[in-house]
């Protein structure tokens, strides 16, 4: 017998969306279109990273803008990428998501203190579209460091996905991964877990414009951003009656009609930030403009920043941070945000001094400084150059790459290549994104948390800061006249 409307269903998702809300009107459009074509026969979730608090409608509203387009947009699950899980702490996407009308689901994060995960998430739930069980089966990129000090345990995604792929496997029509891990290890997944019929990805932001099929699992992604909306179609086999992938499409989000409630509540939600944001933090009497291709007063501000809050020796920073200078006379928070999106937390660590200097040297060099950053927090444009407090540099612009540091110093005291030295610096660095060097360090802290942001608010507020960041901590000298 041929399948009838009620053999089929058809599962929409989104991932990645990284709050950009201009497209969330016109997904609910199409969403919205295909429900009624499909006589509600439709499953739609969300694959996490849909927060992101680059967006002043995020920030501003601690995520709260999010939570009611997913509300508003009828979701039926989602699951949380890093972008909800690290840079909310559990308290904070708790108030979030006290409102929000469908589950998250995610199987591999426990809370420390009880061993089971927070109670507003669950492990993997079951719900009915179609006439069809569907199993969904959350699970996060599992960063357990950051997440032990957000009091979190984040479990191998690969064993939490299978031991509830176990639990459902009988009980349902369908079991769907919804995975925030990435590609690689999606593919891993299919190959090593029996019993998925469908993959859900994100976090690598890959787009595949039909299932990628490995074995019986297919694997499927919407790109990033939301210009894609993720289209699955599920039918029962004719012969067997059993669940089953039969098509797969990412949808273009082209510009069209959008959902008036979801555009109304933005609107709302964006006065609202604004207004939250306007609070004064700090009033100061000259600008603090800022450069990427030499040393500038608002990104030794930012070092400094760094080095007071981390306690440490000397702090290494990247000017990129910063996308624009602050003016003279009051400093809002908005501002700030505006000027230093990324949602990047400062770290410390022990650093060999070699590393340092290789650092400095690649400082130095345009095709560093001019290079685009994408991923790990950063929402900057370029990397931009090296911005230090507690050392004092002295180069040579002449010289050739990688000679030009004629001498870098603590208190007058030379950086030694094989000494260790106690570094404030950028979590982003520790995962070789930029300046590769700053890897290599040992007994890595990681400070959250707190953002740049925060810590540049702390800093303004405090007595002789804006003065000091004045002061040149890089010095240009040529090697002739240092030899003279």
């Amino acid at each position: 017998m041929p399948n009838t409307n009620q053999d089929i269903l058809t599962i929409l998702y989104t991932n990645d969306l990284h709050s950009h809300f201009g497209a969330m009107g016109r997904i609910a459009s199409m969403v919205n279109e295909l429900r009624q074509q499909r006589n509600e026969a439709v499953l739609l979730l969300d694959i996490g990273d849909h927060m992101d608090r680059a967006a002043p409608e995020t920030e501003g509203t601690m995520g709260q803008a999010n939570v009611d387009v997913l509300n508003l947009t009828a979701y039926d699950a989602i699951t949380i990428g890093n972008n909800e899980g690290l840079t909310f702490t559990p308290e904070q996407l708790g108030q979030a998501y006290a409102g929000l009308v469908c589950e998250v689901v995610c199987a591999n994060m426990l809370d420390v203190e009880t061993g089971k995960p927070p109670i507003w998430m669950k492990k993997h739930t079951v719900l009915t579209r179609a006439g069809f069980k569907i199993g969904l089966i959350g699970a996060t990129a599992a960063y357990a460091e950051f997440y032990k000090l957000l009091g979190l345990d984040a479990l191998d995604p690969l064993e939490s996905i299978a031991r509830s792929v176990n639990e459902l496997r009988s009980e349902v029509d369908l079991v769907v991964v919804m995975s925030h891990v990435g590609l690689p290890f999606d593919r891993q997944l299919a190959e090593q877990v029996p019993g998925i019929d469908l993959i859900l990805g994100g976090h690598t932001h890959h787009l595949l414009e039909e299932p990628l099929w490995i074995g019986q699992t297919a694997i499927a992604a919407a790109g990033k951003f939301g210009r894609h909306l993720g289209q699955i179609t599920i039918a029962r086999d004719e012969l067997t009656g059993r669940a089953k992938v039969i098509a797969g499409v990412c949808l273009p989000v082209e510009s069209g009609p959008e959902e008036p409630h979801v555009v109304e509540a933005l609107d709302i939600h964006r006065l609202r930030a604004v207004e939250r944001m306007s609070r004064t933090v700090a009033v100061i009497e000259e600008e603090l403009p800022v450069r990427y291709d030499t040393e500038s007063p608002f990104g030794n501000l930012l070092a400094q920043a760094v080095r007071r809050f981390t306690k440490s020796d000397l702090s290494i920073i990247n000017s990129g941070q910063l996308l624009a200078g602050l003016p003279a006379g009051e400093i809002s928070e908005g501002m700030l945000h505006q000027r230093c999106p990324s949602p990047i937390n400062p770290c410390r660590m022990k650093l060999l001094g070699k590393h340092i200097l290789y650092s400095l040297e690649q400082s130095l060099l345009a095709d560093i400084t001019d290079k685009a950053i994408f991923g790990f927090g950063f929402r900057g444009k370029q990397l931009g150059g090296i911005c230090v407090d507690g050392m004092d540099i002295i180069y040579d612009p002449t010289a050739p790459a990688f000679h030009k540091i004629i001498q870098a110093s603590i208190q007058g005291v030379p950086i030694v290549p094989e000494d260790v030295y106690s570094v404030g610096t950028l979590d982003m660095f520790t995962f070789g994104i930029g300046y590769e060097c700053l890897k290599q360090g040992n007994d890595q802290e990681f400070l959250l948390p707190e953002f740049l942001r925060d810590l540049l608010r702390m800093e303004l507020q405090t007595a002789g800061a804006i003065e000091t960041c004045f002061y040149h901590r890089w010095k240009s000298q040529t090697k002739e006249l240092n030899e003279k």
